[in-house]
Order: C-alpha cells, then structure tokens, then sequence
C-alpha cells in the first residue's frame, strides 16, 4: 500500500476550471473520503489520481512516485466504479480472475487467489453463477474482488454504494470498512453523502466549485467547519448562522447581537463588518433566563429527540433537544448557546475567524 500526495493539482476544459489548486497527502492505509456536491470536482479529482484523466497543472505522487503523466495501467491502483462495470458474458469466478490472467498469472494460482478473496467477501457460494442475475450488493462485491485480488497499491471508489437502496447502501458501507481495516489498504473514496463520509472515512476533502474547502478529521471538520459551505454542507440538520454588524479584536471572547453579548472561543484575530455566529442544534438549549429571545415556529418528533425550529431577531434557529421537554408552537423562550462550541464567520469571504479552540484545525485545510 502507499501513500499518495497531491500538489496544487489543477484541471482544466477549456475555458472551464474543474479542479483549482488542490493539495492534500493521504497517508498509507487510510481510508480517504472526497466530500461535496455534485459538479464540485470531487470525481475529476479521483480520476486524474487515477489516471483516466491528465492534470492541466500540479503533481500526483503515489508511493513517493510522480505518476502524474503517466497511464492508468502503470500506477497499480485498481477503481471500482458505481455501476459495477461487470463482464456480462462470465461468471463471478472468471470477472473476478480477469485481472489476473490478463497479467499472465497461471490459471492455478489466480484460482487460488479468487477463492482466498471470495471468503473474504463472503461470496464462496456464487463464484460459479452468471454476473446477470446477482443482486445489487453480490454485484458490488464480484467488482470489489476484482479490485482486491490484483493487491494494487491503493484503491480508487466513485460512489460504489450509489446504486443500492439506502438501507442495503448503510449494510455495504459498514462491509466496506471492514473490510478495508481487515486488508489495511489506502482507499479513495468519492460521495457526496455527508453521512457516508462521516461513517467511513479516516480523514475527509471537503470540495466546491473545484476548490479544497477543508481538510481533517471527520470530528475536526464537524465541530469547527473551516467555512460558511462546509458549516452549512455538515450536519443534519445542518449548523444554524445568525447574521449581525459588529467588531472584534484578538483576544476577545464575547460578540454582541443586538443587545445581548454571547461568549464565544478567544479570538486570534480580529475582524469589523458583517459577521455570521455559527452553532450546531445540538448546542442549542431553551433557557428562559436568557435575555435572547426567540418564537417557537415548529416542532418535530424524532423519538428521543425532537428538532425545535425557532425565530430569532438575527435569523431561524434549529434546537435538537430531548423528547421529553415540553415545547409549543409560539412560545416564547430564551436561547442559550455552549459557548465553546461557536464559530464565527466573515460573512463576505465565509471563512470561519480563527480562535483559541479552532486555529490547529484551520491550519489543515
């Protein structure tokens, strides 16, 4: 397995900018998510990684090696694709063998290997069956044998969960980890679900618009989002934002809406102009000793919790809090916020301020 490095990678059609600048290293044996939404360059990323496409600028290294020049065929990687790309007219056995004999790997030893690869998936039981009438998530583990059983030097995935139902798709990702930690192999992995990428991944590239928003820790990037895009793109619900004119100064620890300071993390810099306060729900709590109010607007049953949806003077604000407290629509409570959990935001660029708790993790991004 190996590590991969990615310099300032650039991809350009024509006139369109699909990837801008990107630079991230993935350490050997990780498993590494590319995050965002549709169009945002994630799958351009993976294939000039890959080598299906050739960058416009920057370098690729992969086990200390540049490859960004060259083929697919010479970077032993091996991609597993979302639609499965399964050879119709063979049985699992020979699409799984197919890479093997194809590099002239006697055809007893390649059996050898599919069946070692076969009880590591689970599918001893249908390597002598037709591709075409398997279900969805046999299919997905017949192209993930072809992938394993070349033992390349790191796995390419683009969205290979995409086709299955959603609660076969959770089933597959849970396999999917697994199995990666069993073989201890550096995997790739583009989605744009943000909870596969929270479940699954050891680190995370957030992308938009082509550019690198942010770059951690599944942890790091849910609690002190680099960016407006990322705060919003993380989390279900995701985290609220109340906008507000103000000045801060390093080393302050309190901001002023309207005529109530909140507390927030020290700042290391300082900032004057529109700025957006950044909270997730769950660190929302109705306190009516609060002097910031707020009109319940609705509220939403989840079982043990409920999700309160509240207007406040500078914007909406979502409260996850437990079932059992007693909450109506239009009651008028106080807001209280856990202090050390606040971001704040330029408003005009979206980048989060840095802060006493938040810096170390800007700094990865």
């Amino acid at each position: 397995m190996a590590q991969i490095r990615i310099d300032s990678l650039r991809k350009d059609f024509g006139a369109f900018t699909a990837v801008q600048s990107s630079s991230f290293t993935i350490e050997d044996g990780e498993f590494f998510m590319l995050l965002g939404p549709s169009g945002c360059g994630k799958t351009t990323t993976l294939r000039m990684m890959a080598g299906l496409e050739m960058p416009s600028a920057g370098q690729i290294y992969i086990d200390g090696e540049e490859v960004g020049r060259k083929p697919a065929s010479q970077r032993d990687i091996a991609f597993v694709f979302q639609m499965f790309a399964l050879y119709p007219h063979m049985n699992v056995r020979k699409n799984i063998s197919y890479p093997l004999i194809s590099q002239g790997m006697g055809r007893k030893a390649a059996r050898a290997k599919v069946e070692e690869v076969s009880r590591i998936l689970g599918i001893e039981d249908i390597l002598d069956r037709p591709v075409g009438g398997l279900s969805g998530g046999d299919r997905q583990r017949v192209a993930l044998g072809r992938a394993i059983v070349r033992e390349p030097k790191a796995f390419f995935m683009d969205e290979p969960l995409g086709a299955l139902d959603a609660e076969f798709r959770e089933h597959m990702a849970e396999e999917l980890r697994a199995l990666h930690d069993r073989m201890g192999a550096t995997t790739v992995y583009v989605t744009h679900d943000q909870l596969e990428a929270m479940q699954m991944g050891d680190k995370i590239v957030v992308m938009n618009h082509g550019v690198v928003e942010q770059f951690g820790v599944p942890q790091e990037i849910y609690d002190w989002p680099a960016t407006l895009f990322v705060a919003k793109f993380i989390g279900s619900p995701p985290m609220n934002f109340l906008s507000f004119e103000g000045r801060v100064a390093p080393g302050d620890a309190l901001v002023t809406l309207g005529s109530v300071e909140m507390a927030i993390p020290q700042l290391r810099e300082g900032f004057a102009g529109e700025m957006v306060l950044g909270v997730r729900p769950e660190h929302v709590r109705l306190d009516d000793g609060s002097d910031y109010r707020a009109v319940v607007r609705a509220v939403e049953y989840l079982g043990t919790t409920q999700i309160i949806t509240l207007e406040a003077e500078h914007g909406e604000v979502k409260a996850r809090i437990s079932s059992r407290d007693p909450v109506r629509v239009d009651q008028t409570t106080g807001l209280a916020f856990n202090e050390r959990t606040l971001t704040l935001f330029d408003a005009g660029t979206g980048r989060a301020l840095r802060s006493a708790v938040n810096e170390e993790v800007l700094r990865h991004g």
